[in-house]
C-alpha cells in the first residue's frame, strides 16, 4: 500500500511540473524560420500565434526572422503553429505562406518589400 501511495504521488508531481505526455515535457519550446522582414511582421505574427489556444507565448527576433514558441502540446502542435503562421502569409519552415494572405499584406511586409 506504501508504495501504491509513493507512486500516486509521484505522478500527480510529475504530471503538475507538465512532464507526463507520452514521456515529452507538456509544456514544449519550437523555433520557427520565418520571412517576416520588419517590425509590422513582428507584431502581426507574434499577436495571431499569442492569441492563438495552446500558445503560452511567441517572440519573432527580427535579426534572425526565428520566433520562438512556447506551447502546451496537448493543446497545439508545431505542424498547426506552422499553419498559422503560413494563414496570416509567413513562410513557416517548410510550410508555404499562404499567397493570397501574403498578397494581402502590405507591401513592406511582402517578400523583397524591404530590399
Amino acid at each position: 500500500m506504501k508504495n501504491a501511495t509513493v507512486f500516486l504521488v509521484f505522478t500527480l508531481v510529475l504530471a503538475s511540473c507538465g512532464i507526463l505526455n507520452n514521456g515529452e515535457p507538456v509544456k514544449q519550446i519550437a523555433t520557427i524560420q520565418t520571412n517576416a522582414q520588419c517590425g509590422d511582421c513582428k507584431d502581426r505574427i507574434e499577436e495571431e500565434l499569442n492569441f492563438t489556444s495552446g500558445v503560452i507565448y511567441a517572440e519573432l527576433d527580427l535579426e534572425t526572422k526565428k520566433v520562438e514558441v512556447k506551447f502546451n502540446s496537448k493543446r497545439i502542435t508545431v505542424d498547426v503553429i506552422k499553419k498559422t503562421i503560413a494563414s496570416i502569409g509567413y513562410n513557416a519552415d517548410d510550410v508555404k505562406a499562404d499567397e493570397t494572405a501574403q498578397a494581402e499584406l502590405p507591401a513592406c511586409c511582402q517578400p523583397g518589400g524591404h530590399d
